[in-house]
């Protein structure tokens, strides 16, 4: 039924056509295609010339003749033409299809639609006036027959437009529409260079959106539809040209805004009229207006100026815009083609895409499915805050997955950060911020270490957040509760802080440590955990000028005096070999040598190169292990020594620790009994009691 509406044939510029003469006829077709051809055609055993080929291109702007109406079809040069089926030569009706109407805007062909709205030829066709478009395609066969300009004819499988309500088949056609130009006052030259001026997060979204523009037609910005925001355009009766005069527009803004925009739907066009108007090109009176409303994606796009410029506390650009990733070619897109034709300027300074909630096997969620998790129930069965860890734990530049069993893990991550905390409040019940604060310098070196190591936990941290990657700063901060203090540095400290003297200085260096730690581990945590880090600083040792909120408190900075990059070089290698020694503990546990660690008397042979270093810290090499007893020797002094492969010239053995075991602090020692009023604690212990 789109023959009568074809105004061109498309061919390929690269692809090989033949002129093949066949009983008395020359046919043109894609060489590739010819025996596909000439078996549709009905002519699989007849002899054929052919007479020359040639390149598609070779043909650009040849006209043909219709075969049904007096007029000419021009050859033109199509992208989309394949080999995949028929002859190479792809019919093309402008106003009944995408790709056929972009393709005529390139060639300048008019926009012909001769269908009404009703499905039905318009009178000006011939033969088929009247008849709706699929009754009359029978019908176009039968005169393409007569005609003698049928060759072949035979039913294809294809693949066809249909409503996605009503499951009805639908047609293509080109109707007017108001259009925003993309040329026109270079809107598609600014729109590209205002991209540029945007930070996209994550890069890639620069890139998107720029193709998008760089490629896309002109912006259809009418849309057929009952209700909406109306196009406010005024037609005279007479001479049919578009009317809207600033007076006009004056007046019509004055009735908007007493009565709404529905006002346009309710009165004729006279009565939104200043009185007295008429036409200026032919001075009637007598006007229609315009029925069709604004597509629903340019009033998102005003958003910047509906909002942010309208309200004193708001400022326009936005710093930022967020939403799904389909947004690049909606929200983002429509936004920035309306704010740089009126205002020469992007409406965003940044933009941030995140992808979709999937299950968690990342599947689309559907209720059919039954695959659909509701925020309600995940409030309901774990909390909010369960809820707020599980969007800063994920990746969001991809598709996000949730599922009970992602939700279970969550619960219990936040549990063991919950944990940390709690341990270190339970460790600050005596500690009074305002008078037992320990002079950094004055500080054991292990906690300097701790500083020093929490320095570089808020550097990573604001980092992430400042380039908005949350999972980040959550993995961060995991890893530091469960690794660095939990199964590291908290339970070193254990010994000081349950041994020591309440008042000592070596466990009020340690509460100052954990104390800082603490104050800023919470306020690192409170934009994901909110509540729970309200709650953690309220429990905190009150001190002259706390804020009443760790929400109204700065946001944490790397403070200078606690970095000192030569200690953290030193503990980290401290911390790796405490780990190639754990090899040989567990090593000498399977051999029932020792049950605990400290139940162990560990002997160590290092490289030259690290004998300073331990020499200088081989009680905070023993704390860090958590053992009874430590020494340097030398290699020939190690017996069953377990050696180490990632460190060369380390060696290591084992044995069962000298002395008893003091019943206070476990560690054992030769001095346990020595102190007949404390026969089972050490001499440490008996001190500190």
């Amino acid at each position: 039924w789109t023959i009568p509406a074809n105004l061109a044939i498309a061919l390929k510029d690269d692809f090989i056509y033949a002129a093949v003469k066949i009983e008395n006829e020359v046919l043109i077709v894609a060489k590739d295609m010819l025996d596909y051809c000439l078996e549709a055609f009905g002519y699989k055993n007849k002899n054929y010339e052919i007479l020359d080929e040639f390149k598609g291109a070779a043909l650009e702007g040849q006209k043909c003749a219709h075969p049904l109406v007096k007029r000419d079809s021009v050859l033109i040069l199509a992208p989309f033409v394949t080999l995949e089926a028929g002859t190479g030569c792809v019919h093309i009706a402008p106003g009944h299809g995408q790709e056929d109407y972009e393709i005529g805007l390139k060639y300048g062909l008019e926009n012909y639609a001769p269908v009404d709205d009703d499905g039905k030829f318009i009178e000006d066709v011939r033969y088929f006036a009247g008849q709706f478009v699929f009754d009359a395609n029978d019908n176009v066969i039968k005169k393409l027959n007569e005609a003698g300009a049928l060759l072949g004819h035979f039913p294809m499988q294809h693949s066809y437009p249909h409503c996605w309500r009503c499951k009805q088949p639908i047609i293509f056609r080109s109707t007017e529409q108001w259009f925003i130009s993309m040329e026109k006052n270079n809107l598609r030259k600014k729109a590209l260079a205002a991209i540029n001026e945007v930070k996209w997060i994550p890069a890639w979204g620069h890139d998107r959106i720029y193709n998008m523009v760089e490629n896309r037609p002109d912006w259809c910005i009418s849309r057929q539809r009952l209700w909406g925001v109306p196009i406010t355009v005024y037609y005279c009766a007479n001479c049919k040209t578009e009317v809207l005069t600033k007076d006009m527009l004056d007046h019509l803004v004055k009735l908007v805004e007493a009565n709404g925009a529905d006002i346009w739907f309710e009165k004729e066009a006279k009565e939104l009229m200043p009185k007295d108007s008429t036409c200026p090109h032919c001075q009637s009176s007598e006007f229609t207006k315009e029925t069709n409303i604004l597509d629903v994606w340019f009033d998102s796009g005003v958003t910047h100026a509906a909002v942010l410029e309208k309200r004193e506390n708001l400022q326009s650009p936005a710093d930022m815009y967020l939403e799904g990733s389909d947004q690049h070619r909606g929200w983002f897109h429509s936004s920035l083609l309306e704010s740089v034709g009126t205002r020469g300027r992007a409406p965003y300074l940044s933009v941030l895409t995140h992808g979709f909630v999937v299950d968690g096997e990342g599947k689309k969620m559907s209720k059919s499915i039954g695959n659909t998790v509701e925020t309600e129930e995940v409030i309901n069965k774990y909390g909010a805050e369960i809820l707020r860890l599980w969007v800063a734990a994920e990746d969001y530049t991809d598709d996000i997955r949730i599922s009970d069993e992602i939700l279970k893990r969550l619960v219990e991550a936040y549990r063991r950060i919950r944990n940390t905390a709690r341990f270190i409040l339970g460790n600050l019940y005596d500690f009074n911020v305002d008078s037992h604060m320990t002079d950094y310098d004055e500080m054991e070196e292990m906690d300097k270490w701790a500083l020093h190591r929490l320095q570089e936990i808020i550097r990573r941290v604001s980092d992430a957040y400042e380039r908005y990657q949350f999972h980040v700063v959550f993995y961060t901060l995991y890893n530091y509760c469960t690794v660095d203090l939990s199964a590291l540095y908290l339970d070193i400290l254990k010994d000081r802080l349950y041994t020591t003297k309440a008042g000592s200085a070596a466990r009020r260096s340690a509460q100052t440590a954990i104390f800082l730690i603490l104050k800023a581990m919470t306020r690192l945590l409170a934009p994901i955990l909110t509540f729970t880090a309200e709650e953690i600083w309220k429990m905190l040792p009150s001190w002259s000028n706390k804020e009443t909120s760790v929400h109204l408190t700065r946001f944490p900075e790397v403070e200078g005096k606690y970095l000192n990059p030569e200690l953290g070089d030193n503990w980290k290698t401290m911390i790796d070999v405490r780990a190639e020694i754990a090899k040989a503990l567990e090593q000498a546990r399977k051999e029932k040598i020792i049950g605990h660690s400290l139940d162990a008397r560990v002997s160590i042979a290092v490289p030259e190169k690290m004998k300073a270093l331990f020499e200088n810290h081989l009680e905070n090499l023993r704390a860090l292990l958590i053992i009874s007893q430590l020494q340097l020797v030398a290699e020939n002094q190690i017996t069953r020594p377990y050696v180490s492969d990632e460190f060369k010239g380390l060696m290591v053995s084992v044995e069962k620790a000298f002395g008893k075991k003091c019943e206070r602090c476990w560690i054992y020692s030769e001095s346990v009994g020595e102190d007949k009023q404390h026969p089972k604690i050490c001499a440490r212990c008996a001190e500190n009691i």
